[in-house]
């Protein structure tokens, strides 16, 4: 668990020194900043797209996962969630916007292969590598968004620390699911979440981001189902 707790205190590090630099921008260079983060973001998520090797997983996993989030109102409980935290910390000083940072820096932190094999490695092999290198990227990238959406950023090393240490606590049970195919396939639909951040970021628009998380868990599910038909 020592990887986990590594990867979360630097993201928590890094978003805290990200909401002192903000302090030092003028608002008129903040719109610039934030434009560039944006663009930054769109590019990972495009390249991490074409990880995906079957593009019907993707299709449906986004699909089917839009309606059961939409249904669950998972992105109104997010907000609801964040006002609540942002209620606690007005007399702190926190900025508004706590739900969307911590949904965007959830799925950021999260998505991607390096945080499923480095979590694997950790629980399997007690080898750090893999996470110490993400804590490194992810510090930096806390810095960054966290001058254009605030302290949520910082707080989503809370669902960095469960998701990466639920992976390391049950490696054992999850290796032989997490197939290759599989972590590709989550790479590609949560990349597709991560360019919806990057669009949010650069147009201003307000795409309900965590209302695709469940097509995170149905990825893997369905590159197995597809995996048993004859084709």
């Amino acid at each position: 668990m020592l990887g986990v707790l590594v990867n979360a205190l630097a993201i928590f590090a890094g978003g805290m020194i990200g909401l002192l630099l903000k302090k030092g921008i003028p608002q008129s260079m903040e719109k610039t900043v934030l434009a560039a983060l944006g663009l930054c973001t769109l590019v990972i998520g495009i390249k991490g797209a074409f990880e995906g090797e079957n593009t019907l997983v993707m299709i449906l996993s986004l699909g089917i996962g839009s309606i059961i989030g939409s249904l669950l109102d998972i992105d109104g409980a997010m907000n609801r969630l964040g006002a609540a935290v942002e209620r606690k910390l007005q007399k702190d000083g926190a900025s508004g916007g706590i739900a969307e940072g911590f949904v965007n820096g959830t799925l950021l932190f999260c998505v991607g292969a390096m945080a499923v094999m480095g979590s694997l490695q950790a629980g399997l092999l007690g080898s750090y590598e893999t996470l110490f290198a993400k804590s490194l990227l992810d510090m930096f990238a806390a810095m960054m968004l966290a001058v254009s959406l605030g302290v949520g950023v910082g707080l989503s090393a809370i669902s960095v620390l469960l998701y990466e240490g639920v992976i390391a606590l049950l490696a054992g049970t999850l290796d032989p699911l997490l197939t290759p195919t599989a972590i590709h396939e989550i790479t590609c639909s949560g990349s597709v979440m991560v360019m919806a951040i990057g669009v949010n970021l650069v147009t201003g628009t307000k795409i309900k981001i965590a209302n695709l998380l469940p097509g995170i868990i149905l990825a893997p599910v369905l590159s197995w189902l597809f995996s048993l038909l004859p084709i």
